[in-house]
């Protein structure tokens, strides 16, 4: 597969994906008193931040969506 997520996609896939983990790891969120919520916040910044190190994005892929230029 080739890569299919642009600089600027990359760069906010990895801010709120590091902010998520954060978020749910440390506190910070009123909402994220619930271990439910901890985890979904968990696995959706992982699953943000592993997009954008690899620059690629299953979901895009399918869709014939692209947001880099090459």
């Amino acid at each position: 597969m080739s890569k299919n997520v642009g600089t600027t996609d990359r760069a906010i896939r990895l801010l709120l994906g590091i902010a998520l983990i954060a978020l749910a790891l440390f506190g910070g969120l009123s909402l994220m008193q619930d271990s439910v919520m901890k985890y979904g916040a968990v696995i959706l910044g992982l699953i943000l931040a592993i997009t954008g190190l690899m620059q690629l994005c299953p979901l895009y892929a399918m869709f014939g969506l692209r947001s880099c230029k090459s």
